[in-house]
């Protein structure tokens, strides 16, 4: 069995991978859309589903995108002799990252995430200038922290189904 998370910044073109992976035939899941991420409360805990849009100034201090560690066990205990994607990025990443056995990170530059963000028709995230400002905060350092943790990296910019090919090879290799 092989566990794969495909992560990234918002934008980078994770769900439309996934939506791409599952024509392919691979186990794929998106983790933003399929019930694995939630928006949680910093200091209750509380889930919200629905955000309030726009989000007011400061929402983004007091919730965080976070992902479901029981979700993902059983994602994996799913996929026993099989390869599957989850397809997402939260920030407790680091609380599920043992349970992955490859990292693919896909990158993009400030410009095409504005371009991307600001297109979505699926998904608001992105389109606020706070949410915009914090995509952008966060893609400073997303390369060169995934370099780091030994991830396999995928230029998003590219079309998406050589980005789905290059991330079914990093899965293969």
């Amino acid at each position: 069995m092989t566990l794969v998370w495909v992560t990234g910044n918002s934008g980078v073109g994770k769900s439309t991978v996934c939506g791409l992976l599952k024509d392919r035939g691979a186990l794929a899941v998106d983790a933003d859309w399929e019930g694995y991420s939630h928006w949680v409360g910093r200091t209750g805990g509380q889930v919200v589903t629905d955000p309030p849009y726009p989000v007011p100034a400061g929402w983004l201090d007091n919730f965080g995108w976070k992902i479901d560690r029981a979700a993902v066990e059983a994602l994996a205990a799913r996929a026993r002799d099989s390869t599957a994607f989850l397809c997402g990025s939260a920030e407790n990443e680091a609380e599920v990252r043992d349970l992955f056995d490859l990292v693919v990170c896909l990158v993009a530059d400030f410009k095409t995430l504005r371009g991307r963000l600001k297109a979505r028709t699926g998904n608001t995230f992105g389109q606020h200038p706070e949410e915009l400002a914090a995509v952008f905060e966060e893609n400073k350092g997303v390369e060169s922290t995934y370099r780091r943790l030994g991830a396999t990296i995928v230029d998003g910019r590219l079309p998406p189904a050589e980005v789905a090919a290059a991330v079914l090879a990093a899965a293969s290799s």
